[in-house]
């Protein structure tokens, strides 16, 4: 028997632990995926439903009035958005009319349209208007938009070569029969409003202090213009400014306090609510294997850089479509230190962080049609620029 050489032995344990450690590190590293670390969040209400119904900017839109009255110190408000909606479906019938049928008329909408309902009709709690009268669970606004165009259709189309002062009444009355009808005069909290002294003195919100950007190079750089998406219905102007521009507004918004009203694409696989992710891939997904594609959301990865020609092309070619409103109320971090938006979803709370996602920044530059928040989160330098 050879005599033991303990120095050796010792040696050789030692390399053995390090390596088991790194490799059971390693597996862990892969099991967890994805680890995020909450840099700022903006307090806000909770996740809400939309149910079966095309009105996610104004989930998204009052879920951002709500953070906004509380940014300014005030209490929480659960605002009713289907209050929002009902005055938008009375907005658009008369436009539909008055453009012959040649404007978008459905469910959607974008985010300027809560601000404006405010401004116009002005607001009621949820726990005064619902806006719902059948008992189903889920909201669902399918049958309703039919009826709804239905008549529009038929008034457009009538053969008396003018129109009734009636058919606005009877359309109000639809809306009202599907949606409730909306009360002169309630109760809140112990003392007596209508919608408009509501809206003046809870909500205290006015659309002039909020500004809307995009960015495309089709257009002169920190000017207006109109974002010609189909939900756009009421030409909203927005400012528009360099791809790299929207993601330093959004940045400072957060880090001081402001959250931010987000339209986006959703339509791309790499847009995953199941997986609770939004992110670039490094390469096209067409181009990627079955296996690297499988395996995409399992841990961080590389990312592509967006240029402003990626931007516009993808927009010209119906690759950037405008799918759906959210609100980003935060910035997280990975576990290598990339950053990430914290953003609140309506479609429940059945994902892995509960009804969150967090998006790229690349997905963001990318993929984003439009983004709305205060003009007081605006950098100085970039508002200094705006026309």
């Amino acid at each position: 028997m050879q005599p033991i050489n303990f120095r050796k032995a010792i040696f050789v344990l030692t390399i053995t632990l390090f390596l088991l450690s790194f490799s059971n590190g390693s597996a862990q590293d892969a099991k967890e995926g994805f680890r995020f670390t909450t840099l700022h969040n903006i307090e806000h209400t909770g996740v809400k439903n939309q149910g079966r119904t095309g009105t996610c900017w104004s989930y998204s839109g009052n879920s951002f009035l709500e953070t906004e009255m509380k940014r300014m110190g005030k209490p929480f408000v659960d605002l009713a958005e289907m209050y929002t909606v009902r005055n938008t479906y009375l907005e658009k019938g008369d436009r539909y009319v008055r453009m012959h049928g040649s404007l978008n008329f459905g469910q959607g909408g974008a985010l300027p349209d809560a601000l404006a309902m405010i401004d116009k009709y002005g607001a009621l709690p949820e726990v005064i208007y619902p806006g719902k009268i059948y008992s189903e669970k889920l909201r669902k606004h399918g049958e309703m938009e039919a009826v709804l165009k239905g008549i529009l259709d038929a008034v457009i189309a009538n053969k008396d070569k003018h129109l009734s002062n009636h058919w606005k009444k009877a359309y109000q009355r639809v809306v009202d029969t599907y949606m409730g009808e909306v009360p002169q005069n309630f109760t809140y909290h112990g003392k007596s409003y209508t919608p408009k002294s509501f809206a003046e003195e809870v909500v205290g919100i006015h659309s002039e202090d909020y500004i809307q950007f995009s960015s495309t190079s089709r257009v002169p750089f920190h000017t207006k213009y109109v974002i010609l998406v189909p939900d756009n219905w009421m030409m909203a102007l927005s400012y528009n400014v360099p791809v790299d521009e929207m993601t330093q507004i959004v940045d400072h918004a957060l880090k001081n306090g402001y959250s931010v009203a987000w339209a986006a694409d959703v339509s791309e696989p790499y847009f995953s609510w199941k997986k609770g992710m939004a992110i670039l891939p490094p390469k096209p997904w067409a181009d990627m294997t079955k296996e690297e594609r499988k395996a995409f959301f399992d841990m961080p990865r590389p990312e592509m850089t967006v240029t402003q020609q990626m931007r516009d092309e993808q927009y010209d070619n119906y690759r950037t479509t405008d799918d759906h409103g959210m609100h980003i109320v935060g910035l997280a971090k990975d576990q290598n230190g990339k950053e990430y938006y914290i953003v609140k979803n309506s479609w429940d709370v059945n994902n892995p962080y509960e009804g969150y996602l967090y998006v790229s920044k690349p997905y963001f530059q990318l993929k984003t049609t439009a983004f709305l928040l205060h003009k007081g989160a605006i950098p100085a330098d970039i508002k200094s620029r705006l026309k």
